[in-house]
């Protein structure tokens, strides 16, 4: 199947005893018990249930996996990661990784396991910093906020060198834009918060294995045990989302490149990230691997943090607000909310381009520059 017809029925399992078309929610944390065996597969929702079932499905098949794990939140999938590797492993990871996740490294993490944020682009550096215990290399691509491109089979050949493991966090990109899979990378990652949900009202996290193997049913294990899971609601109403990603994206994407080419053009702008551009670094890296370029870009503004201040502030359509990949364009001062070890610059503006008609976006963002 393509998969506009994935996204529709992968996750969908009509009941047969009503004949309900579309899925129930199956609320219930137990099931029945019949001489020692479980007549309908399922024991205690927190190992698994029917919603989070179909859920687990429609990700696997979307991004070409061999299985997948839902998890109430990107970075309780993120940690899942984490908390299956051997205490003292060490970790490479990207310079421009969500600070998120590379906040939940340098404050959960620390004295468990061993990281190093580099350039993983550059090949040498990347090299460089293989130590001894070093077990798997973290990528982002494109990475938040910076749009940076890596360039996943050179990475992915650096690390079979080495029999190292590498996992790609795919939530900007989704598998409508990128598959990392098919590109040679272990797991992907998604916050299912961003496009999978697409309305800014579902929080979700997944990861999707290439192999089903030891490391994977260890995943599988904390995902169990630790039960930082979504609720049958939240499956569903993800289930229900995914569904129309596929056109989404398209507008999503759309609307990207056409803002990402008119702040090219303005004069109080000085610079773009958008990997659809051909003045982008790695533009020729994303468009060897991606299928489209996605629905982000940040731009800088002249004139430093102040002015980028006054830009979100005089904006009317754009909503300043964190996260992404809903329906509605957001905008934030990326430096503001990362904090204070930031190595985003002071003038960033990042941008998660919606589905509003692109006049009335490109309108209200050119009114607003033209406020500095």
């Amino acid at each position: 199947m393509k998969i506009e017809t994935i996204a529709i029925h992968a996750g969908n399992h009509a009941d047969n005893n009503t004949g309900a078309v579309i899925q129930p929610i199956t609320t219930s944390t137990t099931f029945i018990r019949e001489q020692g065996e479980y007549p309908g597969g399922y024991i205690y929702s927190r190992a698994s249930n029917p919603n989070r079932t179909s859920l687990e499905n429609v990700l696997t098949k979307l991004e070409g996996g061999a299985d997948a794990a839902a998890f109430s939140s990107g970075n309780a999938a993120g940690m899942a990661v984490f908390q299956s590797l051997k205490p003292g492993s060490h970790i490479i990871a990207p310079d421009d990784m969500y600070h998120g996740l590379r906040n939940l490294l340098k404050n959960v993490f620390a004295g468990i396991l061993e990281f190093d944020f580099i350039d993983v682009n550059d090949p040498t550096i990347l090299q460089d910093h293989i130590k001894p215990n070093t077990v798997l290399i973290w990528l982002e691509t494109p990475s938040n906020p910076l749009l940076k491109i890596t360039d996943i089979k050179q990475a992915v050949a650096i690390a079979k060198q080495h029999q190292l493991l590498v996992v790609c966090d795919n939530t900007f990109a989704t598998p409508l834009c990128q598959q990392p899979l098919a590109l040679g990378a272990n797991l992907v990652m998604h916050s299912a918060t961003k496009y999978f949900g697409g309305h800014s009202d579902i929080m979700g996290g997944a990861l999707i294995t290439a192999d089903k193997n030891d490391w994977w049913q260890k995943i599988r294990q904390v995902q169990e045990m630790g039960g930082a899971i979504p609720s049958p609601q939240d499956c569903y109403m993800l289930v229900r989302s995914i569904k129309t990603l596929p056109y989404r994206m398209k507008g999503h994407v759309q609307n990207a490149q056409l803002l990402a080419e008119f702040l090219e053009k303005h004069p109080k702008v000085e610079r773009v990230m958008y990997p659809g551009l051909a003045t982008h670094p790695q533009h020729a890296i994303a468009a060897q691997q991606m299928q489209s370029f996605g629905g982000m870009l940040s731009f800088c503004v002249k004139g430093g943090a102040d002015k980028a201040a006054k830009v979100v502030n005089a904006l009317k359509l754009f909503t300043q607000a964190t996260s992404l990949g809903g329906v509605e364009s957001l905008i934030e001062h990326r430096a503001m909310i990362e904090g204070p070890d930031t190595q985003t610059p002071k003038n960033l503006l990042r941008v998660s381009v919606g589905l509003e008609n692109i006049d009335d976006l490109i309108e209200d963002i050119s009114l607003a520059i033209n406020t500095i």
